[in-house]
């Protein structure tokens, strides 16, 4: 399976309103296309949205996150989330088993 962490910082007096954007577009697409979103976390100390996003299919990583920015409903998410954050970090992460 391979695990997406991604940090985004948000910019300033947006966090709640971008949070509810993903949660009505980003997410259930992702869900769509045989991603698995394994936490969501935000920080409001630094503005942050956290979240870890899997896949373990048939199709490589990069083909699925192509064919998600690639779909109509991406293109058409209104507003587009991407207007929200001002910074974009991702890590592909392995889980540790204890």
């Amino acid at each position: 399976m391979t695990n997406q962490l991604r940090i985004y910082t948000i910019n300033r007096g947006m966090l709640d309103e971008f949070v509810q954007v993903w949660k009505q577009g980003v997410y259930p697409l992702r869900i769509k296309l045989g991603f698995i979103v394994s936490g969501v976390w935000i920080n409001r100390q630094t503005n942050q949205f956290i979240w870890i996003v899997s896949y373990d299919g048939p199709k490589t990583w990069e083909e699925m996150d192509q064919a998600y920015y690639a779909s109509p409903e991406r293109k058409a998410m209104n507003p587009d989330p991407v207007t929200y954050i001002a910074r974009i970090e991702t890590a592909f992460v392995e889980t540790v088993t204890v």
